[in-house]
């Protein structure tokens, strides 16, 4: 059998172009955050992880501009080699500092934290648990590592406790979404924290969607005051910190180990100096602007509030993630057609990426969003969401 021929059978994506539900890889011709232009028209975006704004910040863009100017636009190599710069040592640092940690190391995504961090910790007679609702990520990086991978069931903390029972005196490791990137829920980590502590686990959170946001910044472990009891915060800076690449930070000599042994790390380029300065300068704007994260969190508290009292669901967000549960795949895609033709850009998210019959749409919100673009989302989700009968 021909390899390709699953790429010629594979007809989805063409018969949703053809019949105008395609909402994915959609160009955008121009960006300032809250809208964005897509064939020549306005639209409000609610579907962005830029939630402190911080894209177009003046200070965070002329970091990016100076650094482009004196380093060029790469380094063209791994940070093992030719590719560390000092701005990348200060900045692991400085990230540590803030969330409370000894030390910390850059990667050039989020994706690659995971991935190197997991697989370099996790070796042949450990155990990794995961959440059920953790990001492909943090899966992925327990399928690279040589330990065994078992998952318990969504903040399910007696489930929790049973796997940890089952997994004996092996190695063990307990990773979580902070907040999870679907459902803006947050994790107990309380419960967990305790149960790591009872079984002798490990835990590493998953901070990308809260880095930044909870805790004036600091993210979920601080948001509960119990920075001192997670032993390993990963963040992305594709988020909060508008640029690109991921840190994780924890222990002195557990950071070492994962600087030299994350394949991920190690045989990939390192950020460019552009994305670290404007990184270091979003750092610096969190620090100076705490009310940036006290408006976030007050916009998303009005949305979920005015989204339940027109009579959508949404879950047990806690966060700036919103997801509207729809249910039904086509209702689903509908929904976010007519929502686009009315100017608002949200995300429609279907199985594999959320379980079956819970297909929804993600909204995300600003500190930068306006209360008049707010009212303007509330007036046609209302109208759209009667329309097709969702309401």
């Amino acid at each position: 059998m021909d390899l390709f021929e699953k790429c010629r059978s594979f007809t989805r994506v063409a018969e949703a172009k053809a019949a105008g539900y395609y909402p994915y890889f959609i160009p955008l011709e121009d960006t300032e955050g809250t809208e964005v232009v897509i064939n020549g028209k306005r639209m409000i975006m609610i579907g962005s992880n830029n939630y402190l704004g911080l894209t177009t910040h003046p200070k965070v863009r002329q970091a990016a501009i100076d650094a482009i100017k004196r380093y060029g636009t790469s380094c063209t190599g791994s940070r093992f080699l030719n590719g560390n710069l000092a701005l990348h040592n200060k900045l692991e640092q400085d990230l540590a500092d803030f969330v409370g940690k000894e030390a910390g190391i850059v990667f050039s995504t989020g994706m690659q934290v995971n991935l190197g961090t997991i697989s370099a910790l996790v070796g042949r007679g450990d155990v990794v648990i995961t959440d059920r609702e953790d990001h492909a990520s943090i899966v992925d990086g327990c399928r690279l590592s040589f330990g065994e991978m078992k998952r318990f069931r969504h903040n399910d903390m007696e489930h929790l406790e049973q796997v940890l029972q089952e997994s004996g005196d092996k190695g063990k490791l307990v990773v979580v979404d902070g907040v999870f990137s679907m459902g803006g829920d947050i994790a107990p980590l309380p419960e967990i924290v305790s149960l790591c502590e009872k079984y002798g686990a490990r835990l590493m959170v998953d901070d990308a969607h809260s880095l930044g946001v909870l805790a004036y910044g600091r993210g979920t472990a601080a948001h509960f005051g119990l920075t001192d009891k997670v032993d390993l915060t990963m963040g992305t800076f594709s988020k909060a910190f508008a640029s690109l690449g991921g840190v994780v930070v924890g222990d002195a000599d557990v950071i070492e180990y994962i600087r030299h042994t994350a394949r991920s790390l190690i045989f990939s380029a390192s950020m460019p100096p552009s994305n670290v300065a404007a990184v270091a300068a979003a750092l610096e704007v969190i620090k100076e602007e705490p009310e940036r994260t006290e408006r976030v969190m007050q916009i998303a508290e009005r949305m979920r509030q005015e989204y339940r009292r027109l009579g959508f669901n949404c879950g047990n967000s806690q966060t700036p993630i919103i997801p509207i549960l729809i249910g039904d795949e086509q209702k689903t895609f509908l929904f976010w057609k007519a929502l686009f033709e009315a100017g608002i850009y949200v995300n429609p998210v279907v199985p594999p990426a959320v379980p079956p019959n819970l297909s929804l749409l993600r909204t995300s919100y600003m500190a930068t969003h306006t209360d008049e673009q707010m009212d303007r989302v509330l007036e046609t989700f209302s109208k759209v969401g009667k329309q097709l009968g969702i309401i």
